[in-house]
C-alpha cells in the first residue's frame, strides 16, 4: 500500500503528511495508520475528495461537548475538502445500538427518529459546515433488501465473530437474554459503508466492533476498506466518569454562554490537555504550544483554563458573548460581585416566608431537602450574605438577589 505515496513530489507528500498529523492528533487508534496515509496520497494525486462517514443512532438529540469530539475531527476533514457523510440511522434506530446495553433497546416509532434526526443535524451545524455535508438516512437501502439479501448479508460473518462483542458476552455470562435482532445492527450498519462506499469511518471507542464491520463488509463486497478513527470518550466535569447528561457531568453546546463558561472553569486541572486536545478548533500546533506551556509551568492552570472556556463560548456562541462571559467571570468570581444581568423570579406570597419553603416556591432547587442541604453546605446567599441556618426566616423585599451555589443568581421581583 506505500505504492501511490511513494510516488507523490515533495510537496505532495509534506502536504499527505500535514493531513495525516492533523487527522491523527487526539485519536485513539486509527486502523491502519498506512491505509490512512496513502488514501490521503491517493486523494493528493487524483483530485478526488476522501468520503468521511459518521454514524447517527438517533435516540438521544441532546448534544454536548462530549458528542463535538468527532465533529471536530470531522471538521478537520472538511476544512481539507472532503466529504463529511453524516448518516442518519433512521432503520438501525428502530433496534437499536446494544453497545454498552445489558437489556435489549427500546425500539424508536417513526416519529420519534424524525424529530431527534432533526434536532441533531440542527445541533450538528454549531461545528460543521452544513452546506457541505451529506445527509443519508439508511432506511433508504435497508428497507429496500429483501429476505434472500438479508440471508446473503448475514451469510459474510459468522456467530462467533459476532460473539465478540462484550455486551453480548456479559449478557450471556449473566443469563440475560439477547434477541435475534440485535445481532442485526451491526451488520446493517456494516453495510452502510458498502452502499455509501466510505472511505474512512469515525467514532468512539465504544464503537469499536461497530465501526469496523464497515472494513468487514466492504471486503466481502469486494470494495475498498475503509479506515477507522476511534476518538476517545471525553471525561465529565466530575474527572471520571463519561460526559453524560444522565450524570450532569455535561457541558451542553446550548447552554447559556455564562454556565458554559463557568462550568469549564469548574473542570479539574487534570483535564486540561484532554479538553485543550479534543473539545477546541485550536490550530494543532497552538494546542500543543499551549499544552506544552501548561506542562513547563510557562502558563498558569487558571490562565489556559480561561482560556480553554472563551475558546469554548467563542465556538458555540460568539466572540462577543464569550468575551461578555469573560467578564462576567471575572465580576463574580475574583472580583465577589454579583454579575449585572441575571433572571428575574416573581413572587406573590408574603412578605414573611421561611427560607427553604422560599427556594422551593420559586424552583431554585428541585425539593426542600435538596434545599436544606446547599443551606447546610453553605451555598445560598441572600444579598451577598450566606444564609447561616435551616430555619431562617425570610422577609422577602423586592429586588433582593438570591444566589444559588457559585453560578446561579437571581433577582426576586414582588408582584402587586
Amino acid at each position: 500500500m506505500q505504492q501511490i505515496f511513494d510516488q507523490l513530489t515533495p510537496a505532495q507528500k509534506r502536504e499527505a503528511e500535514r493531513q495525516l498529523s492533523l487527522y491523527m492528533s487526539g485519536a485513539q487508534e486509527v486502523i491502519p495508520p498506512e491505509e490512512l496515509r496513502e488514501k490521503l496520497a491517493k486523494s493528493i494525486v487524483t483530485g478526488s475528495p476522501l468520503k468521511i462517514k459518521l454514524g447517527l443512532d438517533p435516540s438521544a438529540p441532546d448534544v454536548h461537548l462530549g458528542h463535538t469530539v468527532v465533529l471536530n475531527k470531522l471538521r478537520q476533514f472538511q476544512e481539507n475538502g472532503h466529504i463529511v457523510q453524516l448518516l442518519i440511522g433512521d432503520f438501525t434506530g428502530k433496534i437499536g445500538d446494544p453497545t454498552g446495553k445489558s437489556a435489549a433497546r427500546k425500539q424508536l416509532t417513526d416519529e420519534e427518529v424524525q424529530h431527534n434526526a432533526k434536532t441533531y443535524f440542527e445541533q450538528f451545524g454549531k461545528v460543521l459546515d452544513q452546506d457541505k455535508v451529506e445527509l443519508h438516512y439508511n432506511s433508504k437501502w435497508l428497507k429496500q433488501l429483501k429476505l434472500e439479501d438479508m440471508i446473503e448479508l448475514a451469510g459474510k460473518i459468522t456467530v462467533a465473530r459476532l460473539m465478540e462483542r462484550d455486551d453480548f458476552e456479559e449478557r450471556i455470562a449473566m443469563q440475560k437474554p439477547i434477541s435475534l435482532h440485535e445481532f442485526f445492527y451491526p451488520l446493517m450498519q456494516g453495510y452502510d459503508s458498502v452502499v455509501l462506499e466510505s472511505d474512512i469511518e469515525l467514532g468512539g471507542t465504544d464503537q469499536h466492533f461497530n465501526v469496523l464491520m464497515g472494513r468487514h463488509f466492504q471486503e466481502k463486497y469486494k470494495k475498498e476498506k475503509q479506515v477507522v478513527i476511534l476518538m476517545p470518550l471525553l471525561e465529565g466535569l466530575d474527572g471520571v466518569e463519561k460526559m453524560s447528561k444522565s450524570k450532569n457531568n455535561y457541558i451542553g453546546i446550548d447552554e447559556d454562554p455564562n454556565e458554559m463558561y463557568g462550568k469549564t472553569m469548574s473542570l479539574p486541572d487534570s483535564l486540561m490537555k484532554t479538553y485543550i486536545h479534543l473539545a477546541t478548533d485550536l490550530e494543532l500546533e497552538d494546542k500543543k504550544q499551549l499544552v506544552k506551556e501548561l506542562e513547563t509551568g510557562a502558563v498558569h492552570p487558571r490562565d489556559a483554563k480561561m482560556l480553554l472556556a472563551k475558546t469554548i463560548v467563542r465556538m458555540y456562541h460568539g466572540s462577543a458573548a464569550a468575551e461578555a462571559a469573560e467578564q462576567q467571570f471575572k465580576k463574580v468570581f475574583q472580583q465577589k460581585s454579583a454579575p449585572d444581568k441575571m433572571t428575574d423570579v416573581h413572587w406573590k406570597g408574603g412578605e414573611t416566608i421561611p427560607l427553604i419553603d422560599l427556594l422551593a416556591a420559586l424552583e431554585l432547587l428541585p425539593s426542600k431537602s435538596e434545599a436544606r442541604r446547599m443551606i447546610q453546605n453553605g451555598g445560598v446567599k441572600i444579598n451577598g450574605k450566606k444564609a447561616e441556618s435551616i430555619h431562617e426566616n425570610m422577609t422577602v423585599q423586592d429586588g433582593m438577589i438570591i444566589q444559588i451555589g457559585k453560578r446561579k443568581f437571581v433577582k426576586l421581583k414582588m408582584d402587586k
